[in-house]
């Protein structure tokens, strides 16, 4: 489990392509990799990996499979690519964001950045049916990092858009500086705000389900 509190930034220093996945070697910034060990897992850019193999005090190999390259940002990193990282929480560890299971459930283009007096704006565009599971002032973790939710917006067809600020040590602590409009960025939604909404969605189901037929003869009849 992760916390969704960047602990630094990683630079790709390794891409080395084997049969059915890729392999990256990361370097950390100081301190970060101190008790490091093979088979602990890492948060990259919100992905929960496994470190596989130790290069020194500062950096570490990670084998990723061909289905989290396809529906993450990691299938398009390259060497000197910046990625954010945290280490596995330990028990009793001070939860400062999120549970985070680094799984994640789609990626999101930043639509639209805007910058005010000491914050940033990030405007980030859902794919349908994400958005019914984001809400304002809930919980969203962007790229690993855990945040609240400004704003949010569903339009028809069940896409959407949410907006985050950020705070100058958000910044510094992560990529997001350096974020451009049209990047991806990797989106794991709150797992409970899911069970919440998909449990009421297949109630309501259950109950309306039986009355369907009745309701749409009653919609045609007026032309609705």
């Amino acid at each position: 489990m992760f916390t969704g509190i960047v602990q630094g930034i990683a630079q790709v220093a390794q891409v080395r392509e084997a049969p059915g996945l890729r392999s990256f070697r990361l370097v950390f910034g100081p301190d970060f990799a101190a008790g490091l060990a093979l088979g602990a897992s890492v948060s990259v850019d919100g992905v929960c990996l496994t470190v596989t193999a130790l290069q020194g005090e500062q950096g570490a190999d990670f084998d990723v499979m061909q289905q989290t390259l396809a529906i993450t940002t990691l299938g398009g990193l390259t060497v000197g690519s910046r990625v954010n990282v945290e280490r596995a929480a330990k028990d009793g560890a001070e939860v400062g964001g999120h549970p985070l299971s680094g799984h994640i459930d789609f990626t999101a283009r930043l639509s639209d950045l805007r910058q005010p007096e000491n914050n940033q704006v990030m405007r980030l565009a859902v794919p349908a049916p994400w958005m019914r599971y984001i809400f304002a002032k809930g919980y969203i973790a962007v790229a690993g990092a855990s945040l609240t939710v400004a704003e949010a917006a569903r339009e028809p067809g069940g896409a959407g858009w949410f907006e985050v600020w950020l705070i100058p040590e958000t910044l510094r602590m992560t990529t997001f500086a350096g974020q451009r409009v049209g990047d991806a960025l990797n989106i794991e939604i709150e797992r409970s705000t899911q069970v919440m909404v998909d449990t009421v969605r297949e109630a309501v189901a259950d109950k309306l389900g039986p009355l369907l037929p009745a309701l749409e003869a009653f919609a045609r009849e007026r032309g609705l």
